[in-house]
Formats: structure tokens, sequence, C-alpha cells
């Protein structure tokens, strides 16, 4: 896979082999890209809200990969430098449509389905996981989706081929079916009001001193190369720039918290993201009496944890399509769909 961060190379290898339907996935801090043969797999680390480089990087794809057909979904329109959901739907579609030519693309919307002119625009909006569910539902059946990305965390219950979940953040934050906490760019504080440490109980500072990267970090969940975002203090991404942002969480350096208590902290971070999985799961597999998961993203180890606790059967994508198509799959599900879509299966 080729990992973008600020538009540098980081790791990874291109097929050399041009398909021509690619997905994007564009968030508001990291664009994905999938091409329906799997062959060709990027992600962009490309916030939104910074002056975002997002037309240029594609249009760069655009004429690197030539493709002949595109499917977009997005979450991006929620970033704060949009007014409303809506501007920041518009944003991303006409700098999409300049990229590729409109001719080309085609949107997923809420419901997993292709975009005609006479649908709300804002049934764009947060879709995804959508175009995830609709693949799942075909090719797995019956589940509940459960995809922990780099951000959010998605819960979504799949019967008969259709999801049966909200059409809105906010209606799947009311049910459940969206936890906002992911693998990398969660600020720790929102996870933890209080760590145990040897000296006791100890309430945490509300800064934006660490994030979940950096807990997953030091517990080897992550790569360095997959610590994509940014880190809270704009240090680099060992294990010791790690540690001095998870003592800041207690207000300490490291002259005041030793190595194991910093681990002990980040093992802490785990438990507290693993049970608001796995609760948010056991809610969502009640109302809809499943008992199967399918995990994907880049925070799989923590589906699969949740999944053992619930003894609920677990399906991992990273086995059935690979790691890297896990990290990236609305891309590549929403690639999958065009590809179908235009062979008339």
């Amino acid at each position: 896979m080729r990992l973008i961060f600020a538009d540098l190379e980081i790791h990874g290898k291109e097929s050399k082999m041009n398909s021509k339907i690619i997905g994007l996935d564009i968030g508001g801090a990291n664009t994905k890209l999938a091409s329906a043969d799997g062959k060709i797999v990027e992600l962009h680390y490309l916030p939104l809200w910074k002056n975002t480089r997002l037309p240029e990087v594609l249009k760069e794809i655009a004429q690197r990969l030539k493709p002949e057909g595109v499917a977009v979904v997005m979450t991006g329109e929620l970033a704060d430098c949009f007014e409303d959901k809506e501007q920041g739907i518009r944003f991303i579609k006409e700098t999409v449509d300049s990229a590729f030519g409109s001719e080309k693309v085609s949107y997923i919307n809420s419901q997993g389905k292709f975009q005609s002119e006479a649908d709300s625009l804002r049934e764009l909006a947060a879709a995804n996981w959508a175009a995830s569910a609709r693949l799942i539902g075909k090719e797995l059946g019956d589940c509940i989706f459960v995809d922990v990305g780099s951000t959010t965390s998605d819960i979504i219950p799949i019967i008969s081929g259709e999801h049966r979940a909200g059409l809105t953040d906010f209606e799947r934050l009311l049910r459940s079916e969206l936890v906002y906490a992911g693998t990398l760019r969660t600020n720790l504080a929102a996870l933890l009001e209080k760590v145990k440490l040897e000296k006791g109980l100890c309430r945490t500072s509300s800064e934006l001193f660490a994030t979940t990267a950096d807990a997953y970090l030091l517990l080897g969940k992550i790569e360095e190369a997959a610590y994509t975002c940014e880190t809270a203090d704009g240090a680099g991404r060992s294990r010791i720039d790690a540690m001095r942002r998870i003592a800041r969480l207690v207000c300490a350096d490291l002259s005041e918290v030793g190595d194991r208590e910093i681990c002990e902290i980040a093992e802490q971070v785990k438990e507290k993201q693993v049970s608001t999985l796995a609760e948010a799961i056991f809610e969502v597999a009640e109302r809809n009496g499943l008992n199967m998961i399918v995990s994907a993203g880049l925070g799989e180890f923590l589906i699969q944890e949740a999944a053992e606790r619930l003894g609920f059967e677990c399906i991992s994508v990273s086995g059935r399509w690979g790691e890297e198509i896990s990290k990236v799959f609305p891309a590549y599900a929403a690639a999958r769909l065009l590809a179908a879509e235009k062979s008339g299966n």
C-alpha cells in the first residue's frame, strides 16, 4: 500500500498495472483509494480543514491512473471548515468532478446505492460505511459489519443484503451504530477520565496531549509507518516520543512516570476502547438478532477482542481480502460496486 503523509510517501509499493475502475473514500483527515481489482491501494493524509491539497492530489491521481470510472463515498463534509454538511458535500463533489471529469464519476449514498440527480445531495453525507455494507451483504450475508478506522468505529447491522442502520451520523450515534473513537486520532482524555497508577487513581488532563496512535504504537498494535496522522505535539513517531505524549496525559514527564506505568496507561486505553466497542456491538446485535461480526479497518484487533468477549463469530476482512484492503475497505467496496454496475451484475 502507498501511504502518504502531508503528501510525502512514507511506505509501500504500488501496482504497475492501472485499474480501470477506482474507488475514493474522502474523509475529513484521510483520502483513501482502491482499485476494483485490489491491485492499487493508497492512503493520503489530507486534512480538509488545513489549506487542503485535495484538489491537486486528486488531479495527480487522475493523470497517473487514468481511470475509466470513479466511485466516490465521503465523510469529510462534517469537517469544521464548512458551515454545514451541504457546503462540504458540494466542495468535495466539485473537487472530484473537476479532477476526473463528472462523466466518469459516480457517488454512493447512505442507502448504499448510486446517487441519481433526483436524490437529495445530503444523502451523500457520511456514506462510506454504506458502500462497505452493501458489498459485505452481497458476499457474506447477515452480520454486523464493524469497521474501526483512524477516527471512528462503524457498527452496521446487515440483514438480507441490506443495511438496517440510521442514515445519518446523528441517527447512528443515537443507535450505537457509530462510536466516535478510532485507532489513531482519538484524544486519550476523551476515553479516560482517570487512570490507575502506582500512587492511585489519577485524573487526566483534557488537553490534546496524546492520541490512540501513541497507545497502540507502544503496545505494538500499529507500526510507525501506520501512524499517518499528525502527532499531538508535532514531534516524531518513535516509541520515546509516544511515551512523552502519554506522560503528559497525567501532567507528568518521563522523570515522574516510568516506562511500565506508561505502558499500563496504554493498556487501559485499549481496555476502555474494547469495552465501549463491545457494549455498542451488543446493543446493535440485540436489536437486530445478529451474532456474527465482519471486522475491517486498522483497528481489527480491537473488534476481534470485542467479539471474543461477546462470544460472537468474527470474520476478518483482512483474512478474506488482505490487510491493505481492510484499511481502505469503503474505497474498495465502492470500486467493486461500480465495476459490478458497469458489467450489469
